[in-house]
């Protein structure tokens, strides 16, 4: 830790009586009176005690800083995250969610494997009803969402909708995910975790479900805007949009899975956007993440040609400036490293014997023509 340069004062540490001329800069920046020591020796010494009145000042004025030091990359900062809430026993539950590290041990065992499940009859209905209840579930979050409202509220009424259809919220204790959802907030890019920040005017967000229903997973998610957004990022979002949609419709039979990104970045960078490398669609079914992987940029080297009977996700995450990311220390929330928005969207697909079948669709319609028809 470097000391900032100051006027002479006498060393904080006990029995040290000498000239002092640096401070504290955490308390320079927690803007606490005093503080100077005569060396870094003293400094680093009584640190283990000196540390102590940093905590005592933030309890005082309310501030909130889990990772002192730590460099956001834009205005959005962590808040306090409550407890993670409870998932009655007689719900079933994925192989991970009484695990102390979280682990999927199904999903493991297949790593490295190119291989793609062809789901039978029975395990495509099981999949449907999952993505059903999913979509169900998503759509009454969405409903939750205003000015003033946490996300961490957000993350309750989840859970309790999750509970209600008899599923299991799929991210809770996923490697140790602490909550039932993922709340991705203007420069997040995807993996927010639900805290006590409240939503304001002109933000974004991303609402990332997936429900665990009788051995299957639902995996959906859909950026919504909270009061007046700029057109911006309503140029962001729609893009988004129909990125995705633009990817659903060349899913079929004997399309090989790296084209999608071709489609998806032609359409991004049409618009003046980037597409996020690091996290991609995947393979689902009885398993949360399994192959295939579905990268959302062009040129990627992604192996395997769709077949009927295959169920996987494409959720594009695309962004206002640089597709590079940074990870929050919670090892989850992954921003954009220039601090600039990102939106995402996401659904379920099965590929059919002509095409596929969208199964988090709204009940409504296609799943599509919704997000237009609202701007």
């Amino acid at each position: 830790m470097a000391a900032v340069s100051v006027v002479s004062r006498v060393c904080e540490t006990p029995n040290c009586s000498s000239e002092a001329k640096l401070q504290c800069p955490t308390c320079i920046k927690l803007e606490i009176q005093g503080s100077f020591f005569c060396s870094q020796e003293c400094f680093k010494g009584f640190w283990a005690e000196h540390k102590k009145v940093h905590k005592k000042n933030k309890k005082e004025s309310g501030i909130y800083n889990p990772w002192p030091g730590f460099h956001f990359t834009g205005a959005l900062r962590a808040f306090p995250v409550s407890p993670k809430l409870e998932v009655p026993d007689t719900i079933k539950r994925p192989d991970y969610a009484d695990s102390a590290e979280g682990i999927p041990v199904s999903e493991r065992q297949m790593r490295g494997s190119s291989s793609i499940k062809i789901l039978d009859e029975d395990e495509q209905e099981g999949m449907r009803v999952a993505c059903k209840l999913g979509r169900e579930v998503l759509d009454i979050a969405a409903a939750a969402i205003g000015i003033g409202v946490t996300t961490d509220a957000i993350d309750r009424i989840v859970h309790e909708a999750c509970i209600d259809r008899d599923c299991y919220p799929s991210p809770l204790n996923y490697y140790n995910f602490p909550k039932s959802c993922c709340t991705s907030v203007n420069e997040v890019i995807c993996h927010g975790i639900p805290d006590s920040r409240t939503l304001e005017d002109g933000d974004i967000i991303n609402i990332d479900i997936t429900v665990y229903h009788k051995g299957f997973h639902g995996d959906l998610n859909e950026t919504f805007f909270v009061g007046n957004i700029d057109e911006k990022s309503k140029k962001l979002v729609t893009t988004t949009y129909e990125c995705l949609s633009q990817a659903i419709d060349e899913v079929k039979p004997g399309m090989r899975y790296r084209e999608i990104g071709n489609v998806i970045q032609k359409h991004a960078q049409a618009n003046g956007f980037s597409v996020v490398r690091s996290y991609c669609g995947h393979g689902i079914h009885q398993l949360f993440h399994t192959a295939p992987s579905v990268p959302h940029y062009a040129k990627n080297k992604a192996i395997g040609v769709m077949k009927p009977g295959h169920c996987f996700t494409i959720e594009p995450m695309i962004s206002e400036g640089t597709w590079r990311d940074e990870i929050w220390p919670d090892n989850w929330t992954a921003v954009t490293q220039d601090g600039k928005r990102s939106a995402q969207f996401e659904h379920t697909l099965l590929v059919t014997e002509t095409g596929c079948e969208i199964l988090t669709r709204r009940r409504d319609n296609d799943g599509r023509a919704h997000f237009l028809d609202s701007l």
